[in-house]
């Protein structure tokens, strides 16, 4: 197998989940990974979006391929300030509320510093309230309990919190002894890890790729456009590096890398899938074959938008997404053995 250095792969991996980056908030995270590139000598360009595009010259200047992962992440957005001092939220993002309650999180105001502060139900306190256990998680009784001594939306005002601040949640990043690597926003800042990781070795060991390849570091696919602009004109393949959802009726698990086949914007392309899938046979990459059906990827994004490309979907498979995520070394290991393969092997149309 190709290895990838675990150690470095999951410590990068925690500066990443550790930089506050819900959709629309991504310009910390974005300049956290323009620098790391550009220290390994890999040039960079910022988008009018805000999302990140390089570059690796191939052997094949001409059919040129694209590899995407995001940086954003879900999170929240303040909707009200309540009489009370507190705050109602409004989700970035497609979770349910219950995976949050209890969370710890920032609230990032527009001077440019953050409050602490913790996501509960408004019938907090059993002791209190009859219907804390039954009562519905949703936006109506879900509010953010701020660390200041504020009892009224004017003390919450004079702090600096207004409507329209950004929310971010705490990550707790763990990496066990097991090889387990568990946390939020794995979803996809795995990927992105992966991603960096692989164009830093292919620069620092002189390998040059079959293809031309760009990597768009995208910052918006959680609300479903992050990756349908900024494709180089001469890009024929388009492969989004996203997570492998973990469930009933599934294949993926938390030890391999997905091959998605359809999601919920249809089937990826056909001759593409065979490829990824014949690389994994022939290099002993272990890998599972599956079917999304309540997802959406930056190359179906591609689709949606009229680009006429070649389309498909691989990453490491993470149980719980958009929830309290976890996955495996191996799978990290297999995700990147399959990128490092698929970019040193030739189209087959």
């Amino acid at each position: 197998m190709v290895n990838v250095n675990v150690q470095a792969t999951t410590a990068l991996l925690k500066k990443l989940v550790e930089i506050p980056s819900p959709s629309g908030f991504t310009h910390d995270v974005i300049d956290f990974v323009e620098s790391d590139l550009n220290k390994a000598g890999i040039q960079t360009m910022k988008t009018h979006k805000g999302a990140l595009l390089a570059t690796i010259e191939g052997k094949d200047n001409v059919k040129q391929r694209m590899l995407t992962a995001h940086v954003d992440t879900l999170g929240a957005i303040t909707k009200e300030i309540k009489a009370n001092g507190r705050l109602k939220i409004d989700l970035i993002g497609g979770f349910a509320f219950n995976s949050i309650e209890g969370e710890y999180v920032d609230i990032h105001k527009a001077d440019g510093t953050s409050i602490s502060g913790t996501i509960v139900m408004h019938q907090s306190s059993v002791h209190v309230y009859k219907d804390a256990k039954t009562a519905e998680r949703n936006q109506q009784n879900i509010e953010v309990r701020i660390d200041a001594p504020v009892t009224s939306a004017k003390e919450t005002r004079d702090l600096g919190i207004e409507v329209g601040d950004f929310i971010s949640f705490a990550p707790r990043f763990e990496h066990t002894e097991g090889g387990f690597i568990k946390s939020r926003h794995l979803d996809d800042k795995a990927s992105v890890a992966l991603v960096l990781q692989l164009f830093k070795q292919l620069i620092a060991d002189g390998i040059t790729p079959a293809h031309t390849t760009h990597v768009l570091i995208s910052n918006n696919e959680e609300i479903g456009y992050g990756g349908n602009a900024n494709i180089p004109k001469d890009v024929v393949e388009y492969l989004a590096v996203d997570m492998g959802a973990i469930g009933d009726g599934q294949q993926s698990d938390e030890y391999t890398v997905s091959i998605c086949v359809k999601d919920a914007s249809g089937p990826y392309h056909y001759g593409l899938r065979n490829h990824l899938i014949d690389l994994c046979k022939q290099n002993q990459i272990p890998y599972k074959v599956d079917i999304y059906p309540y997802y959406g990827s930056d190359a179906s994004a591609a689709i949606k938008a009229g680009h006429d490309i070649v389309h498909g979907l691989i990453g490491p498979g993470i149980e719980g997404s958009h929830s309290m995520e976890r996955t495996h070394e191996s799978s990290l290991e297999a995700t990147y053995h399959l990128l490092k393969t698929y970019m040193l092997s030739e189209m087959k149309h």
